[in-house]
């Protein structure tokens, strides 16, 4: 695998060929689905030879692997700046529909769709993409001990646990709303979740950060 800063390729350097790689891997998964995405095709998107597909990466999966990671590295700090701001259950919930709907608009959530999709047939894959998963769910359960600290919810509703069903349901509304183009019944179960939250910090105690 070349290092960054190593030899040129045509007018690019080795970095920049790698990052044109990677961007247009992340756009095939999005347009055309993990099966469509071929070396042939990647490479056209990125306006390089195929060749440089394997050269760089060893393989069309190890290029889309490295997709995943940076739309998993842009959402993780998106997703942090956006939970940063919130102090109560209802200000995350509220925090997790608008991540929602950056997400169908944009189709990030799209590329980890497919690689999971992917990964069912793949035993050599589904390791990597489990991996890749774990960081979501931790940031999740972080996010919802911090919401829930001091409350009663933190001993009614283990974080971990939770943290499991919130990424399930996350990637299964994107899956949901993407398939049936509609994303009006996912929005709804936000705004119904926003407002027990609402009544639960009414009850509980709305926690700001210090």
């Amino acid at each position: 695998m070349a290092k960054a800063g190593g030899r040129r390729t045509s007018s690019r350097s080795s970095e920049e060929t790698r990052a044109a790689l990677v961007r247009a891997a992340g756009e095939a998964l999005r347009e055309v689905g993990f099966a469509g995405a071929s070396a042939r095709d990647i490479a056209q998107r990125a306006g390089v030879n195929q060749a440089l597909v394997f050269y760089h990466f060893g393989s069309v999966t190890g290029l889309q692997l490295a997709a995943l990671d940076q739309v998993s590295a842009d959402r993780n700090e998106r997703y942090r700046t956006l939970v940063e701001n919130t102090g109560s259950l209802g200000e995350l919930v509220g925090a997790a529909r608008s991540m929602f709907e950056e997400d169908l608009d944009q189709h990030h959530v799209t590329v980890l769709v497919e690689m999971i999709a992917a990964a069912q047939f793949s035993p050599e894959l589904r390791p990597e993409v489990a991996e890749r998963i774990r960081p979501w769910r931790e940031f999740a359960a972080d996010s919802i001990r911090e919401a829930t600290s001091g409350s009663p919810a933190a001993r009614l509703l283990p974080p971990e646990e939770a943290a499991h069903a919130v990424v399930a349901l996350y990637l299964g509304l994107e899956m949901l709303a993407n398939l049936e183009d509609d994303r009006a019944p996912a929005l709804s179960l936000f705004d119904r979740a926003h407002r027990i939250a609402a009544l639960y910090d009414k009850f509980f105690g709305r926690r700001r950060r210090t």
